[in-house]
């Protein structure tokens, strides 16, 4: 399936500021530690359009906005990539903002994130704009949500979007359990150990197999679970399929999860199977691990085929 064939994508969930510092030097608390800084968009749906886009996918965003520098600096830059934004301006709240402090060998030594714009929002924000989405979209668009956004918005997005294919995003192990209402609701969910061990009950050090037959039980149609440099399994009507990510001299892992979604929905976007599918993902994530910033530069569909 060609770019101009493949299925337009809707990525709805968190727009952000990101600010990355990479030290020079191991972070210390209490003390300043020399730093090169950068700032880019962010945030899970963000990053994952972003990416889309790279990836020749026809992507729109839904997001919320403040009305403040930090929205027209991303509003400016994400059109300017070629997404189409369809966002709710707040303008008594602040953009979301992201903020990250990484290791010299790439490592996240600490973060912090303002989310309130969208995980202090009524659950109808984005009501008015994914009817509008949903009367001109055509019926095999895929969905993409992730879990910045709250539970009961969560419930509400995917009772609109009812009878639509639906993929989802964990985001981490604090918000993973947002997803438990929608899951039997979603064609797929993307998720770490972490995030699988939060919304089974489990222990974080569960064996990964042990983790993979609870989610079998959750109502999950199908499932992909990363592990770091763990194998990814990957769950579809009843199979399971391993894949061992490939070795990679790590630079950065802010977005590498996120460029793994990506290159995943490229490629079920362009008629791939799921199975099929992964391997794309994989090839985004370690193109995402060798760069600075959650978009690698040299990210492309060709890129993909290269790896």
């Amino acid at each position: 399936m060609s770019s101009s064939s493949a299925r337009p994508v809707i990525s709805i969930g968190a727009i952000h500021l990101d600010t990355i510092a990479h030290a020079t030097r191991t972070v210390r608390r209490e003390t300043s530690t020399p730093a090169a800084f950068s700032s880019n968009p962010g945030g899970v749906a963000a990053n994952i359009a972003r990416a889309l886009c790279r990836l020749g996918i026809d992507t729109s965003l839904v997001g919320a906005l403040g009305d403040d520098s930090a929205a027209r600096m991303l509003t400016g830059r994400l059109t300017g990539e070629g997404l189409t934004l369809a966002c709710v301006t707040r303008p008594a709240m602040a953009t979301g903002q992201y903020l990250a402090l990484h290791d010299p060998d790439g490592s996240l030594a600490a973060a912090c994130v303002d989310d309130r714009i969208l995980s202090e929002a009524p659950a109808d924000l984005f009501d008015q704009i994914l009817e509008e989405l949903m009367a001109r979209a055509p019926r095999e668009t895929l969905w993409f949500l992730d879990a910045n956004l709250p539970e009961r918005m969560l419930v509400r997005v995917a009772a609109m979007l009812d009878g639509r294919r639906m993929i989802a995003n964990a985001v981490s192990e604090a918000k993973a359990s947002r997803l438990t209402p929608v899951l039997a609701s979603l064609d797929c969910l993307l998720l770490n150990r972490g995030e699988a061990a939060a919304l089974t009950g489990l222990s974080g050090d569960a064996p990964q197999e042990t983790l993979a037959d609870a989610l079998s039980g959750t109502g999950l149609h199908s499932w992909v679970l990363t592990g770091g440099r763990d194998d990814i399994l990957v769950a579809r009507a009843g199979s399971l399929t391993r894949f061992t990510p490939p070795a990679v001299d790590i630079v950065d892992v802010t977005g590498a999860g996120d460029a793994l979604a990506a290159g995943t929905l490229a490629a079920l976007a362009r008629g791939y199977a799921l199975a099929e599918a992964v391997p794309f993902g994989l090839a985004a994530a370690s193109l995402t691990l060798r760069a600075t910033g959650a978009l690698a530069a040299n990210l492309s569909w060709d890129a993909l085929n290269d790896i």
